[in-house]
């Protein structure tokens, strides 16, 4: 572990100014980062703010997974407080234990409950719960009672919560799964209904529904997540990790392998440029960048303008579209899909695209 903080904090050292700019917003996440130590916590976070701390000085999130912080306690959730994190996404995914245990979680509705109870009492104010919806063996009872759990907790709700449909990657256990006939995938009016019922009661708690999956009450909308939705540059760190950059004529995508191993072992201690093979990129075309652009923006309740609709899509697919009330135009110009058509917004997209 401390090999992988050394690697990353050299890559950050020979990339921070790659076109990306000044970084704003500190994300560190990407899989569990809560299993690291404090001390290779320390060694990566200390690297990457510097000494004047204004990289996170906007937003500071920390992904954890429950039992990672219910196992360390509550001096390392006060230590990632101590480090500048204000704020922490945690996957919950489920208050159901059955559902935990067959989604190979370690951590129980118990676990869950007690790693908010300590995230709080650590002084985190902006908390972010993944939720999992659209599984065939989960009624709408289950999920109900879920979403009665994250909204009635003693500590107050999370600040923000993002909900997810369960989707079957190529070459995943869960495909393995299905191909083998013993999982059979939810049917699309189940998911309908639970991504409806998700809506409707995050509404009623005062959630502000602003992107396809993400909810937040007023002023607690992920600043870091939303860059990446309106198009802003940024700069991905360690195995597997993206990038996007610009020099106001090209536009550059990039991304690392996915080994940790290959990856950490590519740093020599006399790093003065970055290895060899370790990354790949591509320069974004016009047409790339105009779907890329109207695939986000319409993701979002704040939408795209008509105009550039228009200019860079399909302008009679936006006619149709309109027509048929799965855009509706709002205040400046502007084009959205309506939340109660969210749940097919990438069939909306493909219309215009």
């Amino acid at each position: 572990m401390e090999m992988f903080a050394e690697a990353v904090v050299r890559e950050y050292a020979l990339r921070k100014g790659d076109g990306t700019g000044a970084p704003d917003t500190l994300y560190i996440g990407g899989g569990t980062p809560s299993v690291l130590p404090l001390s290779v916590f320390s060694r990566i976070v200390s690297a990457v703010t510097g000494d004047d701390g204004s990289v996170g000085r906007d937003e500071f999130t920390v992904e954890v997974n429950p039992d990672d912080i219910v196992r360390r306690g509550p001096g390392y959730a006060e230590a990632l407080r101590e480090l500048g994190a204000d704020r922490i996404s945690m996957g919950i995914q489920s208050y159901d234990d059955g559902i935990l245990k067959w989604m190979n979680r370690r951590h129980s509705a118990g676990d869950a409950e007690e790693a908010f109870r300590i995230l709080r009492k650590a002084g985190f104010r902006n908390i972010s719960v993944d939720l999992i919806f659209g599984l065939s063996q989960m009624d709408e009872r289950m999920w109900n009672d879920t979403l009665d759990r994250v909204l009635s907790s003693d500590f107050g709700p999370p600040e923000h919560i993002s909900a997810y449909q369960l989707s079957v990657e190529p070459d995943s256990a869960l495909d393995r799964l299905v191909s083998g006939g013993r999982y059979r995938e939810a049917p699309e009016d189940l998911c309908s209904r639970q991504y409806s019922i998700l809506c409707s009661r995050l509404a009623e708690a005062g959630y502000h529904h602003y992107e396809v999956s993400n909810f937040a009450l007023p002023g607690h909308e992920a600043v870091h997540n939303s860059a990446y939705w309106n198009g802003s540059p940024y700069l991905g760190l360690g195995p597997g990790a993206h990038s996007y950059s610009t020099d106001g004529r090209r536009h550059i995508r990039s991304w690392n392998i996915p080994s940790v191993g290959k990856y950490v072992s590519a740093f020599p201690e006399d790093s003065s440029r970055l290895p060899d093979g370790i990354r790949g990129s591509e320069i974004l075309t016009e047409e790339q960048m105009n779907m890329e652009r109207i695939m986000l923006a319409l993701r979002t309740d704040t939408g795209i303008a008509e105009e550039e609709l228009r200019r860079t899509g399909d302008a009679a697919g936006t006619d149709r579209m309109i027509a048929a009330g799965n855009l509706v135009r709002t205040e400046g110009g502007r084009i959205r899909i309506p939340e109660e058509k969210f749940f097919i917004s990438d069939s909306i997209i493909r219309e215009l695209v």
